[in-house]
């Protein structure tokens, strides 16, 4: 029973990703790329390279996340990566896909020479809803979001900087080949699309507060250090009804740990007790540092 639950979760998060990343690459190429607009990080890299060298985004998003697969690989081993490398490959797929349909003339892309602003607006809510789906899921399109979890676990930099950073240089170099206009609009899209992804994958909390009931709480405690790399507090309690001595698991994760958090807990003990609470500012190691 417990291995066809955790198959129908795992099939739904799959699904939930190719959803995802399908909506993602229509949003590329529907308004991104026909408007000739930006995007951070890896995917930035692409259109660069589809905008410069008219190389397809479907080739460039595979084989620039190819050595950071081995990266993320090396330092986060087998599990963590899978749902990421299954979330790239699905991207470039339905990127492929979209190219093919647009060659075809199936899918006439929305292109404007006026009102860049709608293109901006729409660009930004079709990208963060794939993303949003994806980052919900357990998933992750890779790129900076591997350089930035290792720039994490390596030197302890924070994963929103990191991004930011990336996404920065890459948008900026743009200036050297789109007009500025659309380097512009190309940031607001962005906020519009970190806006929407904040919404879908968890709400607009910073962080989520767990509070785990267990029988198992100390190898609980250690998967949860081990697997999310996050600190863990083990508090003595006592069942008023019981009146059996436990151990109650208290920690706090980023909100788009959330659904691995709880899938972890789940594999451990699938009858702990949880409680999990909303918080909106979090300072602190793996956190904000003030």
């Amino acid at each position: 029973m417990i291995f066809k639950e955790r198959f129908a979760d795992q099939f739904m998060n799959v699904l939930a990703i190719m959803i995802g990343t399908a909506i993602y690459a229509f949003g590329l190429h529907y308004f991104v790329i026909s408007n000739e607009l930006m995007e951070g990080g890896v995917t930035g890299i692409s259109l660069l390279l589809k905008y410069v060298l008219n190389v397809p985004p479907s080739i460039s998003t595979l084989v620039i996340n190819i050595p950071l697969f081995y990266l993320g690989w090396r330092v986060f081993g087998k599990g963590p990566m899978l749902y990421t490398i299954f979330g790239v490959v699905s991207l470039s797929f339905f990127l492929w896909v979209m190219e093919v349909l647009i060659r075809l003339q199936w899918l006439v892309p929305f292109h404007t020479s006026q009102d860049y602003f709608l293109a901006t607006l729409y660009a930004g809510i079709s990208l963060g809803t794939g993303l949003g789906l994806v980052f919900r899921f357990g998933g992750t399109t890779g790129g900076s979001d591997i350089l930035a979890r290792i720039g994490q676990k390596k030197r302890g930099w924070s994963v929103g900087q990191v991004i930011l950073i990336i996404d920065v240089v890459v948008i900026g170099s743009s200036f050297l080949y789109l007009p500025k206009e659309k380097v512009l609009y190309s940031l607001v899209a962005v906020f519009v699309s970190s806006r929407i992804i904040d919404y879908i994958s968890e709400g607009a909390y910073t962080a989520k507060a767990f509070t785990i009931i267990s029988d198992q709480a100390v190898p609980m405690a250690k998967s949860i250090t081990q697997e999310l790399d996050r600190g863990v507090t083990l508090f003595p309690a006592r069942g008023a009804y019981s009146g059996h001595n436990k151990e109650v698991v208290y920690c706090v994760v980023y909100r788009h740990e959330t659904r691995r958090l709880k899938e972890l807990i789940h594999s451990i003990d699938p009858q702990a007790f949880i409680i999990i609470g909303e918080v909106h500012d979090v300072i602190g190691e793996g956190f904000k540092t003030q």
